[in-house]
């Protein structure tokens, strides 16, 4: 076990003017809480907090730090108060051990990637000092260390925990070392026969490629020395956790993983990382798409090196990593070596402030120009913008900060927010505008005859709360003026002594509703009831209209609309085989000259003609259609109705009456109206010659740009 005073010498070896007066009174406060208390070890219990002081003197850390290490399971396994914390031993050490004790406290029952991810995230959200997280991940270090005293599920789930939550923390922060060691402990537990494998692989290799070591190191050397540069170069070997995963991703055995072999070349200047850079590809082949530059692109965590892979002398796969002493530091303790002290110096004013090893680093990292940018990509990728919670059952859910419970129950599935009428945060009732913490656990109180309120939009966060309140009240409003609508509207008729109840029940108010390009009938009463839509225009549509030969037309209408003349005694068309017959013309179709059409016998009423198209027939007896044809003639002319929807501009009806002037069509009538979205739809009837002559019309009217469509009716 390791002692107080190898702690103490330690420190002071990278710090000399370290207050061991606050470890002193930290091991003693410890070993007065703990004390009786014993580990599955049988070891007392103040190893544990002495070794993860240790650990973080391996790190160099502050003897703030180390003090948090040696207190910090005093709250969540002795009497001890988070008050005592804070009155003997400062705010700093106590917002430490308070964080590590409030992490310690979450348990993890979801192993999907994503929540791992989100863990991850929340725990970082929680640590308001960064030395929160370099704690624990020491106090898990040394935990996995003894973890053989467990029985044998408990030692699966914290492995798969270490795994999964804080091997990728301490890479997010940086400390490869620790990430390394915490990977390679957790695939112990998780998967011994293949840690086994992969220990005697690479033990068998290693006594093969030791010679091959100490020759590329010796190669290497002299072409250095050549060049004038002065390096350090250490030869390594992955560790097990990286070499399984490539067997995994690659399904490759042990002894097909190659690139096992690695070196790493510190020099003094990143000038000379690009010329160890230069030697090495002149010297070996490099292997295509396996050169990394972190040098000019950093990673998050600010690690940087020159990564390049070559093929040995052997043909075997070799990994260099080239770096300054600076970037070293960096890349083996990451967030860690920012906690540092110069020699003979004491510690600046202010370092208390969470942010104060944020200055250090900007010292060391001259490149970086927004110390608030970097903050934020350190505490993982504007962590501050989020807030992560618990469901019940252990699921985290990320929500936007300021986030509610309304925002979390819509978070869960739209019905659990429409019905939602509470809330219990951390087992109390608290409002539904509470605004939800990293490490809550939220629950939703629901009823079948609730309903969500347009007061929640003045604080809900998130836009599918929005979305689906909103869904719900345009729901509710409709529904109001649906029955104000049909209210309005029976009123109306009824001034005009015209029965509504007849003409809710058939088609033609739903006629009415698509002339004003709206769906159903529901719609037009929506529209009646919002007072878009006056019922008065609805009435309108069932009153007798004027005849079309009258001119009842006004304005720019009155002067474009012609008498229309009167028709010849011919009909212009003939009844095959058969002279004499009398002849009239379907009003469902109104078929022109040169349109196909064909002859219906009606008892006492001659041959009605239909265009052949003209959905009347499919319902009649073909024994009684006849074959009729156009007989030629110049003089006759007869009505088309077309339809015209347009967007709504100035001008439209004078460019659509140019059309049929050109074309020497003569209108006969014309009626006008704009839609609740701003359509414009004309309806003109006019005379025409043919069929032909109608089809040339509506190709015309069609290549007007704002036209949308034009029918026939």
């Amino acid at each position: 076990m390791i002692r107080l005073n190898d702690i103490i010498s330690k420190i002071l070896s990278y710090h000399p003017s370290a207050e061991v007066s606050l470890l002193e009174k930290a091991y003693v406060y410890s070993a007065k809480v703990h004390k009786g208390q014993v580990r599955l070890s049988g070891e007392p219990y103040l190893s544990h907090p002495l070794e993860v002081a240790g650990i973080l003197t391996k790190m160099k850390m502050d003897e703030v730090t180390i003090a948090a290490g040696l207190l910090h399971d005093t709250v969540e396994d002795t009497l001890a108060e988070p008050s005592d914390i804070q009155n003997l031993f400062g705010e700093e050490v106590a917002t430490i051990v308070d964080g590590v004790t409030k992490i310690s406290k979450i348990h993890f029952l979801s192993r999907e990637v994503q929540q791992a991810e989100n863990i991850r995230k929340m725990i970082i959200a929680m640590a308001t000092d960064i030395r929160v997280l370099i704690v624990k991940l020491a106090d898990r270090l040394h935990n996995m260390q003894t973890l053989g005293f467990q029985p044998p599920e408990k030692q699966e789930m914290i492995a798969r925990e270490t795994l999964d939550i804080y091997a990728p923390l301490a890479g997010r922060l940086g400390i490869y070392w620790l990430k390394a060691t915490l990977e390679d402990l957790s695939l112990f537990y998780l998967e011994p026969k293949v840690y086994d494998a992969i220990r005697i692989g690479v033990a068998e290799r290693n006594e093969k490629q030791e010679k091959l070591i100490k020759e590329i190191k010796q190669t290497l050397t002299e072409k250095l020395k050549e060049a004038a540069i002065k390096a350090t170069i250490k030869g390594r070997h992955k560790h097990f956790y990286s070499i399984y995963k490539k067997m995994m991703e690659q399904d490759l055995a042990i002894a097909q993983v190659y690139d096992v072999l690695g070196f790493r070349i510190i020099v003094n200047s990143v000038k000379e990382c690009y010329e160890v850079l230069g030697l090495i590809h002149s010297m070996w082949k490099p292997v295509s798409g396996r050169f990394k530059d972190y040098i000019s692109l950093p990673k998050d965590n600010m690690y940087q090196s020159l990564h390049t892979t070559v093929i040995s002398p052997l043909g075997e796969r070799m990994e260099f990593q080239i770096r300054t002493w600076d970037m070293d530091k960096i890349a083996e303790e990451g967030i860690a070596a920012h906690w540092r002290y110069k020699e003979g110096h004491e510690p600046r004013k202010g370092m208390q402030d969470q942010y104060a090893w944020m200055n250090q680093l900007l010292e060391w990292q001259s490149s970086l120009s927004n110390p608030v940018e970097f903050l934020d990509t350190v505490r993982t990728d504007l962590l501050s913008n989020e807030v992560y919670v618990f469901t019940p059952k252990g699921e985290v859910k990320a929500l936007p900060r300021g986030a509610t419970p309304i925002d979390f129950a819509y978070s869960i599935h739209s019905e659990i927010g429409n019905r939602c009428v509470g809330a219990k945060v951390n087992e109390r009732i608290v409002r539904l505008d509470y605004q939800l913490k990293n490490g809550d656990i939220v629950q939703i109180l629901t009823s079948k005859n609730s309903k969500p309120s347009k007061d929640w939009l003045k604080f809900v966060r998130t836009s599918t709360a929005k979305t689906r309140i909103r869904q719900w009240v345009k729901k509710e409003e409709q529904q109001d003026s649906i029955v104000i609508g049909r209210d309005i509207l029976e009123k109306e008729f009824k001034k005009a002594n015209v029965s509504i109840s007849k003409h809710l029940r058939d088609e033609q108010l739903l006629e009415v509703a698509h002339r004003f390009s709206l769906k159903s009938v529901d719609n037009l009463l929506a529209n009646i009831g919002y007072g878009k839509i006056s019922a008065k225009q609805v009435l309108n549509q069932f009153l007798p209209q004027p005849s079309t030969q009258e001119d009842t037309s006004h304005g720019i209408v009155k002067k474009i609309v012609h008498r229309i003349k009167r028709k010849k005694e011919d009909s212009g068309i003939r009844v095959k085989g058969m002279s004499g017959m009398l002849i009239r013309f379907g009003k469902c179709c109104h078929a022109l000259p040169g349109e196909p059409v064909i002859g219906f016998i009606t008892r006492g009423r001659g041959v009605t003609i239909h265009a052949k198209n003209c959905r009347y027939l499919s319902n009649v007896d073909p024994d009684r259609l006849v074959e009729v044809e156009w007989e030629p003639s110049e003089e006759l002319n007869y009505l088309a109705k077309l339809k015209v929807t347009n967007i709504s501009k100035r001008g439209m009806l004078a460019n659509i009456s140019t059309i049929l002037s050109q074309s020497d069509a003569n209108i006969v009538n014309a009626e006008l109206q704009t839609t609740v979205d701003k359509k414009g739809i004309s309806t003109f009837t006019i005379e025409v010659t043919d069929y032909n002559q109608l089809k040339e019309i509506i190709s015309k009217i069609k290549n007007i740009k704002e036209v949308l469509k034009v029918e026939r009716i």
